[in-house]
């Protein structure tokens, strides 16, 4: 079977392309670039370019389904929810190209990638959730800030939303607040971003997740880690990760909120876990996940299942794989420490690392590590990590920041010079 591979330049791709074609298939990646380091990969078989969703999804659907009608039952697995969301939206384009998707239904994806649905979703699974109010306008916000017990935490309602032109866009990362003063700065810039702004108690604790594999709504695989540094140390993707077997009771509950879903495909059900060790949910991401090349190396292998659930409409449950592998995302992990010496984020109450402590565990080498993108045997992907970040989301980066100082600066009335 020929496999689709899109958003070639995510760590999950990579995993993604060794994995089916060592199973045998095909594999042709797609980006908006001219080049990804999955394409760089010795699995890909070839590459083709897409629009970008940001700016044109209904255009990167049909460029997608142009490529599925060249062969007729081939597999298109996005991998992030920018590529997701539009497929899911227009998958009529695909079907009737031929193709095939592994996605529950229209209205599961929308409520899995809504943080405030999930959120009421989980609650009333009996799960423990943080104290969340919704914000949609500026009345809201002051009532919310007057009222709320601080710190509290303020993300933008989905991850990707779809715009009114038909784009899809990133809402970024949340932002904290200890008082009111700070909560006002920060409602102010993801307002900006989101037309509805969450506001969460600070949940102290650690990140931990749930990894699954679901056929309409029940379990053929899944996995879990323990995470040892992550990007950012407020709570990220990890950069460095330990395989280990699922917490039960954080297993009940993430099949509890994905069978509630009738959820289909892969997905990753994300808490933090307190102190005395509550688990608290989060958010549901309905893709594949950044670290999907340790579960890949621990044997449970996600790429390769899904594209036999695709073709056979079932696959055997596998739920045994190995215990105590690791796993490091080498520019996660100097990102990581980048983030440590740049300090702590105006507004964050939590515990935060030393930069000291951080350039040793950076560059103390522990024996037995995999690497998400470096192979002996494949070492393009690990360069095109680089490259990718050095040419093009680090410059995309400054102009996000210079835009966001220019609009700050307007408002206050005056004009960078």
């Amino acid at each position: 079977m020929r496999v689709l591979v899109l958003d070639g330049n995510e760590n999950q791709a990579v995993a993604c392309v060794r994995s089916l074609a060592r199973a045998g298939r095909r594999v042709l990646v797609g980006s908006p670039e001219g080049w990804s380091k999955a394409g760089w990969s010795r699995g890909a078989a070839g590459g083709f370019r897409y629009p970008a969703p940001q700016r044109d999804a209904a255009g990167f659907v049909r460029r997608v389904a142009e490529e599925v009608a060249r062969e007729p039952g081939t597999l298109v697995l996005p991998m992030t929810e920018r590529t997701t969301l539009p497929l899911s939206e227009r998958r009529a384009s695909i079907y009737e190209a031929g193709g095939r998707l592994v996605l529950p239904s229209v209205e599961s994806v929308r409520r899995a990638f809504d943080k405030q649905e999930t959120t009421r979703l989980a609650a009333s699974l009996g799960v423990a959730v943080p104290r969340t109010e919704v914000v949609a306008n500026d009345e809201d916000a002051r009532r919310v800030m007057r009222e709320s017990v601080y710190p509290v935490v303020l993300k933008p309602r989905s991850s990707e939303e779809v715009t009114a032109a038909g784009g899809v866009v990133a809402t970024g990362a949340p932002l904290y607040a200890r008082d009111a003063r700070e909560f006002e700065e920060a409602y102010g810039e993801i307002s900006r971003r989101s037309p509805a702004v969450l506001v969460q108690e600070f949940v102290e604790g650690a990140g931990a997740g749930y990894f699954a594999l679901m056929r309409e709504g029940e379990p053929r695989a899944e996995f879990a880690h323990r995470r040892v540094r992550d990007v950012r140390p407020t709570g990220s993707g990890s950069a460095v990760r330990v395989s280990v077997r699922p917490d039960p009771v954080l297993r009940e509950q993430s099949l509890a909120i994905l069978r509630a879903l009738g959820w289909h495909g892969v997905a990753m059900v994300e808490f933090r876990v307190r102190p005395d060790g509550t688990p608290v949910f989060m958010e549901v991401n309905g893709r594949f996940w950044n670290s999907l090349p340790l579960a890949v190396y621990a044997g449970a292998d996600f790429p390769a299942m899904v594209a036999e659930l695709a073709e056979r409409g079932e696959v055997e449950p596998r739920f045994n794989y190995q215990e105590g592998v690791r796993c490091r995302w080498l520019l996660g992990d100097f990102r990581h420490l980048l983030e440590v010496w740049r300090g702590a984020p105006e507004g964050y109450a939590g515990p935060f690392p030393k930069r000291g402590r951080a350039l040793l565990d950076f560059l103390t080498p522990v024996r037995g590590t995999r690497h998400d993108n470096f192979q002996w045997r494949d070492p393009l992907p690990e360069l095109g990590d680089w490259l990718d970040f050095a040419f093009r989301r680090l410059p995309a980066g400054f102009k996000r920041s210079a835009a966001a100082r220019e609009e700050v600066n307007a408002q206050r009335g005056y004009s960078h010079p």
